[in-house]
């Protein structure tokens, strides 16, 4: 169905803007709000979310509650209650943010999903048992069902085709954008207000046990006991808790340096750029990410980033961070850095393209158009 005005309808389930706050939540405030601004746009969309929310006014919005108490309806609401609500809304492509849909449409309607990553696939161990199984049970469908299928990066693009082949020819990669909010930013009294003092080490991530953080911990160890009895330096963790991360709690609680460790947790997102900006260097040891946003943020907030390098991260961190494999590789990294920073700025520009939302959302479209 084309609207009277020659525009396709999109309805997005936009429901990570109401039950999640980061990894996929940013993906779809930011695609939507990219989309919001694209004067040029081809197309009508329609968001599908859990609850009214203040912002994206200018799209139309449609309402469907979760009811928690109410066993079995997060199922219907699913596969019955939205794909009727898409049916009535008459729109020609339905978008699923969040890799798990959408579920139950008519051949009519197109189903776009994007692939953040495989790694309830490719590393069940370092999941919960209900993600791994919900993943091995519904990816297989939702690869045969899609009509287009969108990759956060060519890393990630090869994976799903090597695991789903049937995904061949349906997949296109566009590399995830960097929110404007990620610029230089320097204010002191934010690291005042966390007792954080420089100079300090950064990583940014959920605390779980792919993000590889007891390296971390160990390599932080090693480069106390390598420096001198005044040294200074701090190591700070910004994410919320995950899962599986009790082994990094144990050591944390018996390490060392436990007092030059800060554990804060969620941090406003207007903060992140100046943690990012003033940390001594940005560290990421991650054992795999589809993407890895964090590293693209600190490159655009001019951090210094020591970067493990596997995955997407390679593709993402590109020259402009220093690669890692093993923990002494890193902890030699650490030792040889250099308190001064070099200036990087005149390379903002140049990043913001390549990590751009409004391009992001361009692609976007253009990949619905040929639909």
């Amino acid at each position: 169905m084309i609207s009277s005005k020659g525009k396709k309808i999109i309805a997005i389930l936009a429901g990570p803007l109401d039950n999640q706050s980061a990894g996929v939540y940013v993906y779809t405030k930011e695609l939507i709000t990219a989309l919001s601004q694209n004067e040029n746009s081809k197309h009508r969309y329609v968001l599908i979310r859990e609850r009214k929310g203040q912002n994206f006014q200018e799209f139309k919005q449609i309402i469907l509650p979760t009811i928690d108490w109410l066993p079995g309806y997060a199922t219907f609401r699913l596969f019955f209650l939205i794909p009727f609500v898409c049916r009535w809304l008459k729109v020609d492509a339905v978008f699923e943010p969040a890799h798990f849909g959408p579920f139950n449409l008519p051949k009519r309607i197109k189903r776009i999903t994007a692939i953040h990553d495989l790694t309830p696939i490719l590393f069940p161990k370092l999941h919960t048992f209900n993600g791994w199984f919900l993943h091995k049970l519904f990816l297989p469908r939702i690869m045969r069902k899609a009509d287009l299928i969108i990759a956060s990066s060519s890393n990630t693009k090869n994976d799903v085709e090597k695991t789903y082949p049937i995904s061949i020819g349906k997949i296109k990669t566009i590399l995830l954008g960097v929110s404007d909010n990620f610029q230089p930013k320097m204010n002191p009294d934010v690291l005042t207000k966390y007792a954080i003092q420089q100079p300090f080490f950064l990583s940014v991530g959920t605390i779980e046990p792919r993000k590889n953080l007891n390296l971390l911990l160990d390599a932080f160890e090693t480069f106390k006991n390598l420096k001198d009895d005044n040294d200074n330096h701090q190591l700070v963790f910004i994410g919320k808790k995950g899962w599986k991360n009790e082994d990094f709690f144990k050591k944390l609680e018996k390490h060392p340096y436990k007092s030059a460790i800060k554990i804060l947790g969620y941090v406003p997102f207007e903060e992140l750029p100046i943690f990012y900006t003033m940390c001594f260097a940005f560290i990421y040891p991650s054992l795999y990410e589809g993407f890895g946003l964090p590293v693209a943020e600190a490159l655009s907030c001019n951090a210094r980033c020591f970067v493990a390098k596997n995955s997407s991260l390679v593709e993402v961190g590109g020259e402009e961070v220093d690669f890692f494999e093993t923990k002494t590789e890193l902890i030699d990294i650490m030792m040889k850095a250099d308190i001064s920073k070099n200036n990087i700025t005149e390379n903002n520009n140049r990043r913001y393209q390549r990590f751009s939302w409004k391009n992001y959302s361009i692609s976007f479209e253009k990949h619905i158009d040929n639909l």
